[in-house]
């Protein structure tokens, strides 16, 4: 399939679009409108674009309910801009091959190349159903995205959720689970010998937090990370703290759930550590699917990667996250994506999906 200049050119109107709109996660109206508008206007065959709350997504022609369904999943949705911008993050400046802009990188360069590549599969006969959807709220894993998209939708085979990932395949990601963990004692005054301090109770599990390792290692992940990043505990300087309260973010492998790491937590420390979820495990797809084949044919290579994304809440269907751009770029000051890199993805999702059998 040839890719156009009139291509790029459209998929990057389109970013332009969506940078100059804001998407902060769970304000996603307004992006979604305007996607919504451009899908309508844009779409090169007879069919629906759907919408539920600020998610979009169309649906190739031909569906056959006989046939696998393979969905294209980005998001819409920006982390806030951090201070350092020395650009405005709201308008898309380019650059050589440069587009800077809030959402360029993550994930606006993954959403326009998966769409125009979506308009050029769903042209063709494929042995496959194609789905493409535009997430909200994938930035703060809120329930108002994928996941109540998902019910609505034909029962999905394999996805390929568009993160940046420099079109190399991530065919597993760590998970994630944050702990709210509290420390008891008993209050006294500090003059005296009196109470039992509560920082100092939440002292030995805080060095367990740091010390510990989990004896399953992922080839692809390594080890179950876990980290103290909030702790707060007192009233004043002259009052022992009867309550010692801070947070453990948990990164998991595929080796473990998050409720199994959740128990052995429980099992070795004295605090009370309790779960805000468990829905986002760690996952994988097999290195034998057939996607994951033919990236390694195209000369890509496999990696895990560190950081979370829709993947988490496609729970029991292979999936990898593939996408251009690169994720150290994301949620950082004048975040760029490459135009090249754009055409490199729109070409690449093409090569991958033209004739797979999945």
């Amino acid at each position: 399939m040839e890719i156009t200049k009139n291509d790029i050119e459209q998929a990057v109107g389109l970013l332009k679009i969506l940078i100059s709109t804001p998407s902060v996660s769970r304000d996603e109206s307004e992006a979604a409108d305007r996607l919504q508008s451009y899908m309508e206007r844009s779409i090169p065959f007879q069919g629906t674009v759907h919408r539920h709350l600020n998610n979009i997504w169309c649906i190739a022609p031909g569906y056959d309910e006989s046939r696998p369904t393979l969905l294209l999943d980005a998001h819409i949705d920006t982390v806030k801009p951090v201070a350092a911008w020395t650009k405005s993050p709201f308008t898309p400046v380019v650059e050589d091959d440069c587009l800077y802009g809030l959402g360029s990188n993550d994930d606006g360069g993954s959403l326009v190349a998966m769409l125009h590549a979506f308009y050029k599969l769903a042209q063709t006969e494929q042995a496959y159903n194609l789905i493409f959807l535009a997430s909200a709220e994938e930035e703060v894993s809120g329930k108002d995205g994928i996941e109540s998209v998902l019910p609505m939708l034909p029962p999905i085979s394999c996805a390929i959720i568009g993160e940046p990932t420099g079109m190399n395949p991530a065919i597993a990601e760590k998970g994630l689970m944050v702990l709210d963990c509290t420390a008891k004692g008993k209050s006294g005054h500090a003059a005296r010998n009196e109470g039992i301090n509560a920082i100092y109770e939440a002292l030995p599990d805080i060095e367990w937090f740091r010390t510990y390792t989990f004896p399953k290692v992922s080839p692809l992940l390594g080890p179950v990370k876990m980290s103290v990043t909030q702790i707060n505990a007192g009233t004043q300087h002259n009052v022992v703290p009867d309550t010692c309260k801070y947070v453990v973010d948990v990164r998991s492998n595929e080796c473990y759930s998050n409720k199994e790491i959740a128990d052995i937590i429980s099992a070795n420390v004295k605090s009370e550590a309790t779960p805000r979820s468990l829905r986002l495990n760690s996952s994988s797809i097999a290195p034998e699917h057939p996607l994951v084949r033919r990236m390694v044919e195209l000369g890509r290579t496999p990696f895990g990667s560190p950081t979370l994304s829709n993947q988490a809440l496609i729970s029991g269907v292979p999936c990898l996250k593939l996408g251009p751009g690169e994720s150290s770029r994301s949620h950082t000051a004048n975040e760029f994506i490459k135009i090249s890199e754009i055409r490199e993805g729109i070409e690449l999702y093409i090569k991958l999906l033209d004739g797979i059998e999945i």
